[in-house]
């Protein structure tokens, strides 16, 4: 599974939303034009993967988990959160669960959080305070792993 990045697991989701939505729609929660107010987390999702990969670019470190860091992103977004690109993934699938408007495609986004939290996140964490030691460990102590 290290092999598969980040993106391919949320385009995953995405598609098992739609297929829930589908063939177990479930119970309508939202109706238009109530459904449009999705597009909020979901634009907020995107600027904060936006953000946070150009900070990465300009601190010339990778953006690529399990790729050992060389520089620790401390500014901008990571001020907020320890992973704003993960964090970025929860708002679209959340952004899109709402556009969809049924309850059965919210039922991908807490086991998706959480699948990202133990196949990359605790890795990631761990080679952070591996390479950057007691910087990671204030840093960690500032912010928040999500929000």
């Amino acid at each position: 599974m290290k092999g598969v990045q980040p993106p391919a697991y949320l385009l995953f989701a995405i598609v098992a939303m739609a297929i829930l939505r589908i063939l177990l729609p479930l119970r309508r929660v939202l109706a238009s034009p109530w459904r449009f107010a999705g597009i909020v987390p979901l634009f907020l999702g995107l600027t904060l993967n936006l953000a946070a990969d150009r900070l990465l670019k300009q601190h010339q470190t990778t953006v690529k988990p399990f790729e050992k860091p060389t520089s620790l992103v401390t500014t901008g977004v990571y001020q907020v959160s320890r992973n704003p690109m993960y964090l970025g993934f929860v708002l679209i699938l959340l952004g899109i669960a709402v556009l969809m408007g049924s309850l059965s495609p919210f039922l991908i986004v807490l086991p998706f959080a959480v699948l990202i939290e133990v196949v990359f996140i605790r890795t990631e964490e761990r080679m952070m305070n591996v390479t950057f030691g007691e910087n990671w460990l204030v840093y960690k102590a500032r912010v928040r792993r999500w929000i």
